[in-house]
């Protein structure tokens, strides 16, 4: 067949191949949403697709999904226990998702592992989008059959994570990945959330950062497990050296975890793969700690605890705004706060006072998404 004829063929409105392309971008916008019981089963097969459009669902603000959503949570195979939550957290530019892919790869290669990467994007405070870049930058893992990622947009949630991190583990650990790695925003003291839902947390910086982790010693540097210093390669191996023993040095001045792990630094190379092994026997020198001494369950009761609370919270704070009259009285209490004719406290206490009043007399209507 000569060019000229493929040709035609390839632009024929009625060829077989326009016929399937149109196909496929109607079904896309027509396909039926899949039952929560064929999700509950392609992730109990660790089927990436459909895990992925578990996590989708989960995502989802609509009132349906939100019901399909807490059936597939709720049904979903119980994990095994022994699975491990790694958050990695740093600033930006430090090689946060380089370093991810290399322990990706060394526990998939070394260690015939699964894992699972979480990785969350800030998302626009003026479009709410996210640019969801970090699966690009991680070649091996996303190609990789033992290996699951999901970008996340922030949404503007606090912390450095998304709304509904805690349910995406969830999750990823039901559909057999023993290994998840949770990558946050990347923002510095506020990515504290993180702490409230892994097992371990590592903080990633580069040479020359020594005054970023001075200022971190109060936030970030409190809470890690490791401090991972990233970049040690070529000129910055003295660099990365001097930098690993000043981590050392600071986090001696912090307080000692209840755990009793005392945390390390740790210098490396994503690039080269330098100290990938020894981060990971980091982890599983925690895990085996934490294990033994119970610290793991503990940790883990407290943060289904804290998931409790902090659904309360953003349910009772969903209904205020939901609520019209509420809405309609704050709009002018905010006028009067605004003018100097009431105080904030003053506000805050009417419109309390009459949510509780809405809710007694069974006005005020529990809404979710």
């Amino acid at each position: 067949m000569g060019d000229e004829t493929r040709s035609a063929l390839h632009i024929q409105p009625g060829c077989t191949a326009a016929k399937r392309a149109a196909g496929r971008r109607a079904g896309t916008m027509q396909r039926p949403a899949l039952s929560p019981e064929r999700l509950i089963e392609g992730i109990r097969l660790g089927d990436r697709t459909l895990l992925a459009k578990a996590i989708t669902l989960v995502e989802s603000s609509r009132p349906d999904d939100q019901k399909a959503a807490e059936r597939v949570f709720r049904d979903c195979p119980p994990t095994t226990g022994n699975t491990i939550r790694v958050g990695i957290t740093g600033a930006p530019g430090v090689g946060k998702s380089s370093l991810i892919e290399a322990l990706g790869s060394y526990l998939i290669i070394q260690r015939s592992e699964k894992v699972a990467v979480l990785a969350i994007d800030p998302s626009s405070q003026l479009s709410g989008g996210s640019i969801l870049g970090d699966k690009t930058r991680m070649p091996f893992l996303s190609s990789s059959e033992m290996a699951f990622i999901r970008p996340s947009p922030s949404r503007g949630m606090h912390g450095g994570l998304s709304q509904h991190t805690r349910e995406a583990i969830r999750l990823c650990e039901a559909a057999g990945y023993r290994n998840v790695i949770v990558e946050t925003v990347g923002v510095g003291q506020s990515d504290s959330s993180v702490r409230a839902m892994v097992d371990f947390v590592m903080l990633v910086t580069i040479p020359g950062a020594g005054d970023e982790l001075q200022g971190m010693k109060r936030g970030v540097m409190e809470m890690a497990n490791l401090v991972v210093v990233n970049k040690a390669d070529g000129d910055n191996l003295h660099a990365a050296e001097r930098a690993r023993v000043g981590a050392e040095s600071a986090l001696r001045f912090l307080r000692t975890s209840a755990s009793g792990w005392v945390p390390r630094a740790i210098s490396c190379s994503a690039h080269a793969g330098r100290g990938i092994s020894d981060i990971w026997s980091s982890v599983l020198d925690f895990v085996d700690l934490a294990t033994e001494n119970r610290w793991l369950e503990r940790m883990r009761r407290d943060q289904t605890r804290h998931a409790l609370y902090e659904e309360l919270e953003q349910g009772l704070m969903q209904m205020f705004r939901a609520d019209s009259v509420v809405q309609q009285r704050m709009t002018e209490l905010e006028r009067q706060v605004i003018a100097g004719q009431a105080t904030t406290t003053s506000a805050t206490l009417e419109l309390l006072n009459l949510f509780a009043a809405r809710v007694d007399s069974g006005q005020g209507k529990l809404t979710m998404s």
